[in-house]
C-alpha cells in the first residue's frame, strides 16, 4: 500500500490514532455536503404550511445542523476540534416527490478539513426533520448523505462526480 492511499487514522501497527496536524499550514478550508429525506407529499405540504405540532421544522433543523457541526469532534472519534468560521444549511422541498434536499457548507481557517462537520450537519438536520415529522410519517428514509465538495489542504479541491 502506498503512502498516498494509506488510512490516515491508523498507525503502522493498525491502532487507531488521531492525525497529528501540528506541522500543517493554516489554510482556508471549505466543505459542502448533502442529505436527502424521503417522505410523502402531504408531509412536505405540512412543513411548507408550518402545520406540524412541534413547530417550524426547517428552522429547527437548521439550528440542529449548526449545533451538530460545532460538536462534531465530540461525536466522531479522532476528529479535531475546530473553530468554525461559518456553517450554513439550505433546504429544497419537492412536494410532488415528497423530498427534502439538505445542503450544508462549513468553513474554517485551520490545519485540517471540515468534511466531517459538513456531513454531520447534513445528517443531524435530516434526523431532526425525521423527529419533527415522525408523528405523521414513520416510514421516512434518510438517503444519500455525501460530501459534495471540499477545498483547501494538501489534497486540494474535490467535487463529487455526477451520477
Amino acid at each position: 500500500m502506498t503512502e498516498a492511499n494509506r488510512l490516515t487514522h491508523v498507525d503502522k501497527n493498525g491502532a487507531a490514532v488521531m492525525v497529528d496536524v501540528a506541522d500543517k499550514a493554516h489554510t482556508s478550508r471549505m466543505a459542502r455536503a448533502s442529505a436527502l429525506l424521503q417522505t410523502t407529499p402531504d408531509v412536505i405540504r405540512l412543513i411548507q404550511q408550518a402545520q406540524l405540532k412541534k413547530g417550524d421544522v426547517l428552522a429547527t433543523a437548521r439550528i440542529a445542523g449548526i449545533m451538530a457541526a460545532k460538536k462534531t469532534s465530540e461525536l466522531i472519534p479522532l476528529c479535531h476540534s475546530l473553530m468554525l468560521s461559518k456553517v450554513t444549511l439550505d433546504f429544497t422541498l419537492n412536494t410532488e416527490q415528497g423530498l427534502v434536499y439538505i445542503e450544508t457548507c462549513c468553513r474554517v481557517s485551520g490545519q485540517t478539513g471540515v468534511e466531517m462537520e459538513a456531513l454531520t450537519a447534513a445528517s443531524v438536520a435530516a434526523l431532526t426533520i425525521y423527529d419533527m415529522c415522525k408523528a405523521v410519517d414513520k416510514s421516512m428514509s434518510i438517503l444519500k448523505v455525501q460530501l459534495l465538495e471540499k477545498t483547501g489542504g494538501k489534497s486540494g479541491h474535490y467535487v463529487v462526480e455526477a451520477k
